[in-house]
């Protein structure tokens, strides 16, 4: 199945989430890939099933300017609601706290972090999001997010000295699939094995093959 994948800004290149998307090639995942924002084509967002959303308000890594805005967020909203599966992964949700449209889409955004640390992440055992995925502890951006009002499906939680956070959520946006991941930082953390099959099962959930 073919994916877009949204990507690159100053503190996060896209070559991380390249790389750990590409071990599922083996799954059967093809992924198409937009860095910079100037390039984009919002109308062909509907092309795809699924588009993986790891990108904050940078227009690229070498172009720190931002770049969302209505016509984003209105394209990002449609295309949820008009049945896609939305999978936003850890810078995703960062620098966007001006379009609450977003917060309301996402499920939340991006507050703060403190210095990359040791983070445990555990799965909810009984979830489905959770099969096969055990807990797993890598260096990475302990996320803090403002979890908007009435997301509680819950599958994963963040651990460290800082606390216990979500980590992992999903909603339904109309008749799409929306999915929230906040590791993410650096590429051993995309390709710890738990953390693969938990991707395999979120994006199999997005493109409805899960219900």
């Amino acid at each position: 199945m073919r994916a877009l994948l949204i990507c690159d800004d100053y503190w996060h290149p896209g070559e991380v989430a390249e790389q750990g998307l590409a071990p599922l090639g083996k799954e059967g995942w093809q992924f198409d890939v937009w860095k910079d924002a100037k390039q984009f084509d919002l109308k062909k967002l509907p092309d795809y099933p699924v588009v993986i959303f790891v990108k904050s308000n940078n227009v690229s890594k070498a172009d720190q300017s931002s770049w969302m805005n209505e016509d984003v967020v209105d394209a990002l909203q449609n295309y949820a609601k008009n049945g896609g599966g939305l999978l936003v992964v850890h810078s995703g949700t960062a620098g966007y706290r001006e379009f609450p449209a977003l917060h309301k889409l996402f499920g939340g955004l991006f507050i703060g972090h403190p210095t990359a640390l040791p983070v445990t992440f555990e799965p909810e055992v009984r979830h489905e999001m959770a099969a096969g995925v055990g807990a797993f502890t890598e260096v990475d951006e302990h996320y803090m997010m403002d979890v908007a009002e009435g997301v509680g499906d819950v599958f994963l939680k963040s651990i460290s000295r800082h606390g216990v956070l979500p980590a992992g959520w999903r909603r339904i946006e109309g008749r799409g699939r929306v999915c929230m991941l906040t590791p993410g930082h650096n590429l051993a953390v995309w390709l710890n094995p738990n953390f693969q099959r938990l991707l395999g099962n979120v994006l199999a959930w997005c493109a409805g093959q899960k219900e």
